[in-house]
């Protein structure tokens, strides 16, 4: 327990020191908004990595792999190769010399000038500041579970409260030179500490063979209601069409992996280094980085069903009471050395602090820059700093509360849920606003409007995990979900499972092109301002 206590203060004395040292050089708002656009590559790849992969993906998607086995390692793959390779080479620079050309400060601002609309960057700043901290709770969520069991003295309200206080406290007054310092330090802490964890994991278990094949053989322990379900095996991808199946392909694989490419709080770094080479330098670090966090949090959990059988003669979510958020907390409790789990404990600090900072600093950029400063006349920069700061401290208190009501096993959905509404509402006039000039103002917007309603449309009517807790659909309609009443099996039932961005990314993008080719192209001139330094 001493133990547990000196890691963290240690950690916390060098988080506040690296928080202090971005107060004291953030004198305007390019500085709090940007770091001043002079971030050197490792500090990117590690911020841009330690923002992506949290408490959410290593206790989250950790636990779900303990669940549902080995098939998410292809989020890893997308990860790496989506994530950091596609979104850094293929995004990366375009956005970083748009956003220069343009002035741009945030990414709503990045989208609105692009099309010469204040209704796209308010309307992007709201869904932004609405939204982000239903993701940023589940993050909250993971970590306080990690301290609830590392330390049951204190309870789960109370670990709220503490974590939100400190991780405010640097966000607030460092803005993103803080965000982007610590999100390095904390980095670099949980690479160390999973690299360790899976050494150990194998080592436990004779080998990466002997680990694997055990694995394999224990498909006779598989719960019946998840062989309902559709899971054949730890090892096994489950069956596409069953629900678990539709679950793991469409929302954590695809929804998360295509996703990240219209993370506000990723596309806002590629801002903050003077010149394309930092991109290319960080390509290398990102991706060593993401395989050692989600490989190891994804091989972990499914593992860790070895680990526990062997061990205490229960599967992973047995162990967990049915509540897959606990597996890895427990595992690391349970099996792991003493002096490890005060380690890693740092370690899931650094992360969940790391994405939580980031998450606090894009939404509530969101509503002052995107929104506020749109109605509310501002005087000099230090006026735009402060209200900056205001709109961060609303974007804390509204975690807050999130992760009071969410409900257990949340964190990997609540995650999935941001990335693929994001996808459908921005990627499209994102991703052609930067490559095609035919993109038009009036396709952006409907594009972007349709996404969105469309995507919430699914969640509400069609998506159980959302539409059944919500109930707006058993109370306008009588359903739990308007499929639920399907002949079950069929496809049409089957789409309860299916995730709102596998329908609703495609209508956005068939609305971009379509509408952007019925309407009046921009003017030239602006045209040749958004492409200065892009051909």
């Amino acid at each position: 327990m001493e133990g547990k206590i000196l890691g963290i203060v240690i950690y916390l004395g060098v988080i506040f020191y690296l928080g202090y040292k971005a107060w004291k050089n953030t004198k305007e708002s390019t500085d709090y908004m940007l770091a001043g656009r002079g971030m050197n590559p490792f500090v990117l790849a590690m911020s841009y990595g330690a923002t992506f992969v949290s408490t959410s993906a290593i206790i989250g998607f950790g636990g779900v792999s303990g669940m549902f086995g080995m098939s998410l390692l292809w989020l890893t793959f997308l990860t790496i190769f989506v994530g950091i390779f596609i979104a850094m080479v293929f995004f990366g620079k375009r956005t970083r010399r748009m956003g220069l050309a343009l002035d741009s400060h945030t990414f709503p601002e990045l989208l609105g000038r692009r099309y010469k609309s204040k209704f796209i960057q308010q309307f992007s700043g709201v869904v932004i500041f609405v939204f982000i901290p239903v993701y940023a709770a589940a993050v909250l969520i993971g970590i306080c579970r990690m301290l609830e069991v590392a330390f049951p003295a204190v309870s789960y309200g109370a670990w709220l409260l503490i974590v939100t206080g400190i991780v405010a406290m640097y966000v607030i007054t460092g803005g993103l030179k803080a965000v982007m310092y610590t999100d390095a330090f904390q980095g670099s802490i949980m690479a160390a500490m999973m690299l360790i964890l899976i050494v150990t994991t194998y080592s436990l278990l004779g080998g990466v063979t002997e680990a694997h094949q055990a694995l394999t053989d224990m498909i006779s322990l598989v719960p019946a209601k998840l062989q309902q379900g559709g899971l054949v095996g730890w090892t096994t991808g489950p069956q596409i069409q069953s629900p678990i199946g539709l679950t793991i392909y469409t929302t954590i694989i695809y929804g998360v992996g295509i996703g990240v490419l219209a993370q506000p709080q990723l596309a806002i770094r590629f801002m903050t280094v003077p010149s394309d080479r930092e991109l290319n330098r960080a390509v290398a670090i990102g991706g060593v980085f993401i395989l050692l966090m989600t490989g190891v949090a994804f091989l972990t959990g499914a593992l860790s069903n070895v680990v526990f059988y062997k061990e205490f003669g229960k599967i992973s979510i047995a162990m967990a009471g049915g509540n897959f958020d606990k597996i890895i907390p427990i595992y690391i409790d349970k099996i792991m050395p003493g002096w490890f789990s005060g380690l890693f404990l740092v370690a899931m600090f650094a992360a969940a602090m790391s994405t939580m900072s980031s998450q606090y600093h894009v939404g509530g950029t969101s509503l002052s820059r995107d929104f506020l400063e749109q109605h509310v006349a501002i005087g000099n920069g230090d006026s735009s700093l402060k209200l900056n700061r205001l709109g961060v401290t609303v974007a804390v208190i509204a975690t807050l509360i999130w992760a009071w009501l969410l409900p257990g096993g949340v964190i990997a959905r609540a995650t999935a849920f941001f990335f693929g509404l994001c996808a459908a509402a921005f990627l499209p006039i994102y991703v052609l606003g930067l490559y095609w000039k035919g993109m038009t103002k009036f396709g952006a917007k409907v594009s972007m409007v349709g996404g969105f309603v469309f995507s919430m449309f699914w969640l509400l009517f069609i998506h159980l995990k959302e539409a059944a807790p919500i109930g707006l659909c058993q109370a306008l309609t009588g359903q739990v979900t308007l499929v639920a009443n399907a002949s079950k099996g069929s496809w049409i039932w089957l789409l309860q499972w299916v995730d709102p961005n596998v329908v609703a990314l495609p209508v956005s993008l068939a609305l971009a092109i379509g509408f952007s080719l019925a309407t009046r192209r921009m003017e030239q001139k602006h045209l040749d301002l958004c492409w200065d330094g892009l051909c």
